[in-house]
């Protein structure tokens, strides 16, 4: 009886190989033993999803099928991509030696964890990474040091290269063959899974996957080439750098073995605040306090900036809640000390909590030239609600 290949992997005729090639793995992910635990129906589905795979994956194969039908020497009794007769047997696995093709060898890894040995992309030679890992730290930074940029000096606990054998581990830099991986640095590991037995590539143990080991290992870092160590770390802070700013030092972090590259050391900015000056973005914002007459009559007065005092012209009759904003004199831009942000001043009107009498007669008099009432208190409401107050 013929098989329609196409509607076991649940694709049209026309489909492409990525589709077919997709559509298989899903079913065989579906379906696979190790995951329906014995059911026979699966177990089936199995088989037939990569029956049909193994002759639609071949364009010269899924041509024969198509001029004739899967009696054209693709069924599952015989021939090279087929299934023996023994199929799944009781004992919980099948026997060996089919052809699965190049996708299988991702089946496994994602089951259990590696390729097979000899087969598709799993079986090239794993690049042994004997580079340090980036590490990172956290470091607080004064507010106008930020602003402005500093270097300062931070200590850290890092793994170092070993000053006694250069990050070699080997007293007198002196190294042999590994003899467990034979100077590969790869090592095949047998691994007993429901499928069988298969063989799949590791980093070597011995050597870390280097190839060679010390031929005596060095006794300060014990044949490590690199030790636990306390060092200054001299970090520059930009100017117009912010809270949160992270800075990345190249090959500051930990130490390779075994002549690996550095990593490199992320240093976290943690900004504190100021009394004086809010931050946002690169503009700053400060608040003055002016009395009744400075707003009413006007007055020089002077600001606190970052770069020092500054004479601000308050102009007569200035309302509560006036922003004046200073061109130029805010925070650097980061990476362009040239140009800088802005700083906006906020006008706030202090109101006196005690009067002398003459003052007191001197502010009714002025109210009642403007015909401003008053409460029993000696207050105005008026005036009040005008300066926002």
């Amino acid at each position: 009886m013929t098989k329609d290949y196409y509607k076991i992997l649940g694709v049209s005729k026309e489909a492409t190989a990525d589709e077919i090639k997709k559509a298989y793995r899903k079913l065989a992910h579906k379906y696979h033993p190790d995951k329906t635990k014995g059911d026979k129906e699966a177990e089936e589905k199995f088989k037939e999803a990569n029956e049909a795979y193994q002759v639609l994956s071949d364009p010269a194969k899924r041509g024969n099928y198509d001029r004739f039908g899967s009696s054209g020497g693709f069924n599952g009794a015989a021939g090279p991509g087929g299934w023996g007769a023994g199929g799944f047997n009781n004992a919980g696995g099948f026997n060996v030696g089919f052809d699965f093709g190049e996708d299988l060898g991702d089946i496994f890894e994602t089951f259990f964890g590696g390729g097979m040995a000899g087969g598709g992309r799993s079986s090239r030679r794993q690049k042994v990474n004997l580079d340090g890992k980036d590490i990172r730290v956290g470091v607080n930074v004064n507010f106008l040091d930020a602003v402005f940029g500093k270097d300062i000096d931070m200590k850290i606990n890092n793994l170092v290269r070993c000053e006694s054998c250069r990050g070699s581990g080997a007293e007198n830099q002196k190294t042999v063959k590994c003899s467990k991986c034979q100077g590969t640095g790869i090592i095949e590991v047998v691994q007993q899974t429901i499928l069988g037995s298969f063989r799949q590539r590791a980093i070597c143990d011995e050597c870390d996957g280097a190839g060679e080991k010390p031929e005596k290992k060095c006794q300060q870092c014990d044949g490590k080439g690199r030790v636990k160590k306390e060092v200054i770390v001299k970090v520059t802070v930009p100017a117009g750098a912010d809270n949160g700013t992270v800075l990345r030092l190249r090959e500051m972090g930990e130490a390779g073995r075994r002549g690996g590259r550095n990593g490199d050391l992320l240093v976290e900015l943690r900004v504190a605040s100021d009394s004086n000056f809010v931050r946002e973005g690169n503009d700053v914002y400060t608040e003055l306090l002016l009395s009744f007459p400075q707003v009413a009559l006007g007055d020089l007065v002077k600001v606190k900036t970052l770069d020092g005092e500054y004479e601000l012209r308050v102009p007569a009759g200035t309302q509560y809640g006036k922003v004046f904003r200073l061109k130029g004199i805010g925070v650097p831009y980061l990476g362009n000390e040239n140009r800088r942000g802005d700083h906006l001043v906020k006008v706030k009107v202090e109101v006196p909590t005690s009067l002398t009498t003459k003052q007191k007669e001197q502010l009714r008099q002025y109210a009642n030239e403007r015909n401003e009432s008053f409460n029993e208190e000696g207050t105005f409401d008026k005036m009040k609600r005008k300066l926002g107050l």
